[in-house]
């Protein structure tokens, strides 16, 4: 090992039988195990983001399929409570009341159930 005699300028000479087993390939094992390596850790990394990516769309596919099932479910409660309440003309009457209540309950209870599930995964 020598250096340069220049003040600022010290640089580390490599040792002969370095530069002889480089240009020998003998340090061909050393670069192949770093590629094989890094290969490793982008591969793993790469399975982590797929799998996260994954769990996205079944929790997205899972809420349009609640949210579709809630609709379907609701829309023609919702739709005879319209239809007695203009043919009663009046909320006074149990089961009006009670279909008013399930249809105010329903979404509120989607609603709040979605912000929590949102909320978990924020916080």
């Amino acid at each position: 090992m020598t250096t340069s005699g220049r003040a600022g300028d010290e640089r580390v000479q490599p040792n002969r039988d370095d530069l002889v087993s480089a240009l020998a390939g003998h340090q061909a094992n050393r670069e192949c195990a770093v590629a094989h390596r890094t290969r490793r850790v982008v591969m793993a990394s790469l399975g982590v983001m797929r799998e996260q990516k994954a769990g996205r769309r079944r929790v997205r596919s899972v809420a349009l399929a609640s949210l579709l099932l809630v609709v379907l479910a609701v829309g023609p409660l919702v739709g005879w409570a319209i239809d007695n309440l203009i043919a009663q003309e009046h909320p006074g009457d149990v089961t009006s009341q009670l279909v008013l209540w399930v249809c105010i309950l329903c979404p509120a209870l989607v609603g709040a159930a979605l912000v929590a599930g949102w909320a978990r995964n924020r916080f």
